[in-house]
């Protein structure tokens, strides 16, 4: 009995073989009986343990908190950018903001007053030509390419959608000067031809993204039901699109509204009084123009309605991509 009490105490004394087996890294003594064998052991499996702070962590971390800042202050940049320039507009502006300007004709030469409202009815008849034009052709370039054009024609058509999307617009005025001006003369149709090649590659790349976003079991449905393809892209893939198709063109009026390029060209020789004759014998005064022609001037007061003019624009160009983005999360939330 006695020998057996020995061995049972020994195996349960930390110093024990038994007790370096349990623990092989001397945690259960205490530290002063540690050794430095078992000291170097605990270091040894502490900088394998996973979950401890190593130094490529820490570096990490910080480059991702460098990222972040990065980002939030590029964020903060922009709109501040964008405030200046609001601020800047609307204050110059607001001398002569009112609602005579909005109603009343161009003014004369070096006299006080007037407005801008021929030009207002001109940019607007410009844009709706452009868009008559650019949408449809737009709409059908985005079906051919999602659903009947071949492996071969697809790379081709998207290079030269991205081409003309990166075609400088004075190109585009001077293409269409020698195109329907030379041997005529300036008028709004021409403005209006101009800038729908402004907006056909816009409205076409956008519109073919929604189209490829549409669903295939739509497709397959139609197809299993006996319907033919071309019925199924009018009935099912258009309206499927709608949504998009319609975003894609506000913000391509938005786009084409304020080039000033093309206009100086085909449609910068115009009276000051409200026309709404896209073939008449002069172009149609426009916003754009009218900003130019007024701020190259001498005249002081000039300077002012082209700043008043400049809010105008400015505020549509707001309105319509707002507007864009509205219609866009309007359409993603319906999806939902």
């Amino acid at each position: 009995m006695t020998g057996a009490d020995d061995d049972r105490s020994g195996a349960t004394e930390p110093g024990g073989p038994a007790g370096e087996m349990a623990d092989p890294f001397g945690r259960g003594r205490a530290p002063e009986q540690r050794t430095a064998p078992d000291l170097l052991a605990a270091d040894r499996a502490a900088a394998f343990d996973p979950l401890a702070p190593s130094d490529n962590l820490r570096r990490r971390q910080l480059v991702s908190r460098m990222v972040s800042a990065s980002q939030t202050a590029a964020a903060l940049l922009a709109i501040g950018v964008l405030g200046a320039v609001v601020y800047s507009v609307v204050s110059r502006a607001s001398s002569v903001l009112s609602l005579s300007f909005l109603t009343n004709d161009l003014p004369l030469e070096s006299t006080a007053g007037g407005g801008i409202a021929p030009a207002i009815v001109g940019t607007a008849v410009i844009v709706a030509i452009a868009t008559a034009i650019a949408l449809p052709v737009g709409i059908l370039i985005a079906l051919y390419q999602t659903d009947f054009a071949g492996p071969r024609s697809k790379p081709a058509i998207r290079l030269v959608l991205d081409l003309l999307n990166g075609l400088p617009t004075i190109i585009v005025g001077l293409f269409v000067f020698g195109l329907l001006v030379v041997g005529h003369h300036q008028s709004g149709f021409a403005g209006g031809f101009a800038l729908s090649i402004v907006m056909l590659p816009l409205i076409a790349r956008a519109t073919q993204e929604v189209l490829v976003l549409v669903p295939g079991s739509l497709r397959e449905a139609a197809d299993a039901l006996g319907v033919s393809h071309w019925r199924t892209v009018r009935g099912v893939v258009l309206p499927a699109a709608r949504g998009g198709v319609l975003t894609a063109t506000v913000l391509a009026i938005a786009r084409a509204a304020g080039e000033t390029a093309p206009l100086v060209f085909v449609s910068s020789l115009f009276g000051s009084s409200v026309s709404t004759n896209p073939f008449g014998q002069v172009g149609l005064p426009n916003i754009p123009v009218y900003i130019f022609q007024a701020s190259e001037g001498a005249d002081p007061n000039g300077f002012a309605r082209a700043w008043g003019a400049a809010f105008v624009l400015l505020s549509f160009i707001l309105i319509a991509s707002v507007a864009a983005r509205a219609l866009t999360r309007r359409r993603s939330s319906a999806s939902r």
